[in-house]
């Protein structure tokens, strides 16, 4: 079924559905939009979706997205931010038009206030942020007018020029709207546009010591690149009544803003506080690391662009928010690495199988499929010689009923090569099993089989002579608990103590030495794993993206 087909047939969501309107009205021969990320700490899943909206309504129709940095608050951002998001975004698969900020716009940001006090709608205020707090009353009372709220326009002027110049501390003055102290809305009643901060900016330096705030930067940068749907998530329901206000008193383009729904994921935490509070307390090695849920810990861990874009597009645009199981996010990144991601074999906790019959000093080249699912099929060469490594857990020596793998006098398929009965169990004077002594098949090559032997268990397995050794690290779900942001007491107690198991020392087939760090991997019967950036030439070292199945799913039910 083509995409087209596919779009067709979910519909389309809300917004979608406005765009097409005023296209059909002739509101717009095109469309703008933008995403507008504040750079004070790395993207999260959550911000995919913003990502994926944005870009995405104007790869489906005539136009174009700016990516613009909300970067009106010097304390909090930092260039590294800015770098990892356009990296990020561009990882997803997007390009934006224009590369914004909002301090390209302070000289005329400035300039609208200046409008603003002119036109009587703006004031300087010399109260305390615990005063002006004071004065907005309630959800049932009206507030109080500022002692402050009357000065002429120009003594206004003439303060918030010296406030430009930076002849006041910071926190000593405020300009705000003059709207309305009773205004059924809290937000509409004199809110602050500009506040004082001596503060170094990571692109204007010192040139300013004012700065806007998020509600009179945003619309008013929405209006001069000519934004056609400024879309926020929710909480921005009752700022459009001010983002509406400022562009009417400023007679500047009429920018409309859209509110949609966040997708919040379980078993995660996507606040920026929070995440910050993990990387600085090294609850995490970083913002990359793969149990954290920004977009490089993902790009990390091994998901791979199209799972991200697949998971916003199943989760969709909605106006109620809820919670999104992470299942689903593995669902997609399963489904996608099961029709790319490379075959390998890797014995995790090995138990060495001789072959008593195989020839010593002889070895051979098998063949065996890079991955079936593929549309092109490809094969590599896997060593095979006298002596293997099989998982201990595929071999027991007293087995149940119905235990398909390999036990004293049973026989099983070793995967691409041949069929193995175990013959003999050899132990330590412990007791512990250290070998098994096995005979092979000849005649039972995979591909060219003549022994008419069926057997049910197939096992991995690798060259004892040509194992390749490799640390693996298994990543689970970093909490515990579904929504830790709402339980009692301090979100971080409720950490999976399990999240990252470490296994230092595994054995691969050599096919891994030519490992890169673009192609990702199903080590078979353990799951998806990629090549970690800790990788050196001593060490390779792969990240578990995901479990072939959920196990997690499976150990809830358990529980």
């Amino acid at each position: 079924m083509s995409d087209i087909k596919k779009e067709e047939e979910k519909g389309l969501n809300f917004i979608e559905e406005i765009i097409e309107a005023d296209l059909a009205a002739g509101k717009y021969n095109s469309i703008i939009t933008r995403f507008p990320p504040e750079p004070n700490g790395y993207l999260h899943i959550g911000h995919a979706s913003s990502i994926c909206l944005n870009f995405g309504l104007t790869l489906k129709y005539p136009g174009y997205t700016n990516l613009r940095f909300d970067d009106t608050n010097p304390v909090t951002e930092d260039t590294e931010y800015v770098e990892s998001i356009k990296e990020d975004i561009k990882w997803l698969g997007f390009t934006w038009k224009n590369e914004l900020y909002a301090s390209d716009y302070f000289d005329q940001l400035y300039t609208f206030a200046i409008k603003l006090i002119n036109k009587g709608l703006a004031y300087v205020d010399d109260s305390t942020s615990e005063e002006i707090a004071a004065m907005k009353g309630t959800t049932t009372q009206p507030g109080v007018n500022s002692p402050y709220r009357d000065r002429s326009v120009e003594e206004n002027l003439e303060l918030f020029a010296r406030m430009k110049a930076g002849e006041f501390p910071d926190g000593s003055r405020t300009l705000r709207a003059k709207i309305d102290m009773a205004h059924p809305n809290m937000i509409m009643r004199d809110p602050v546009l500009y506040r004082i901060k001596h503060a170094h900016h990571h692109r204007t330096g010192d040139a300013w010591c004012i700065y806007p705030m998020y509600d009179f930067a945003h619309g008013q940068s929405d209006s001069i690149e000519e934004v056609t749907h400024s879309l926020c998530t929710m909480e921005f329901v009752p700022h459009r009544e001010l983002y509406d206000w400022c562009i009417e008193k400023l007679e500047i383009y009429p920018s409309h803003q859209y509110e949609f729904a966040r997708r919040n994921l379980n078993y995660t935490v996507t606040s920026k506080r929070k995440l910050l509070q993990l990387v600085n307390e090294k609850h995490v090695t970083g913002w990359d690391d793969p149990r954290m849920p920004t977009i490089s810990g993902l790009r990390r861990r091994g998901y791979t662009p199209f799972s991200i874009r697949d998971f916003c597009d199943r989760i969709g645009i909605a106006k109620r928010e809820n919670m999104i199981d992470v299942s689903l996010l593995e669902f997609c990144v399963r489904e996608d690495l099961n029709k790319s991601a490379l075959r390998r074999m890797v014995v995790f906790d090995p138990l060495k199988v001789i072959l008593t019959n195989y020839p010593e000093g002889q070895e051979e080249l098998l063949q065996s499929e890079d991955n079936p699912e593929a549309e092109t099929i490809t094969h590599r060469d896997i060593p095979f010689c006298r002596e293997l490594y099989i998982e201990r857990e595929d071999f027991m020596e007293v087995p149940p009923k119905k235990f398909f793998r390999l036990a004293p006098g049973q026989m099983v398929r070793l995967k691409s090569a041949y069929i193995i009965r175990c013959d003999e169990v050899v132990k330590n004077d412990a007791g512990t099993i250290t070998e098994l002594h096995c005979s092979y098949i000849p005649e039972s090559k995979s591909g060219s089989d003549t022994s008419g032997i069926n057997v049910k268990g197939t096992l991995h397995w690798v060259s004892a002579k040509h194992a390749v050794s490799a640390e693996v690290r298994l990543y689970d779900r970093l909490f515990r608990v579904e929504d830790p942001s709402s339980e009692e007491g301090d979100f971080k107690s409720y950490i999976n103590p399990d999240s990252l198991q470490v296994i230092d020392h595994v054995y691969a087939e050599p096919a891994l030495l030519k490992s890169s760090f673009d192609e990702r991997y199903q080590f078979l019967r353990k799951g998806y794993f990629c090549l970690d950036k800790d990788t050196s030439e001593e060490k390779l070292v792969f990240n578990r993206t995901v479990t072939l199945k959920d196990a997690w799913a499976k150990e809830q039910k358990k529980g």
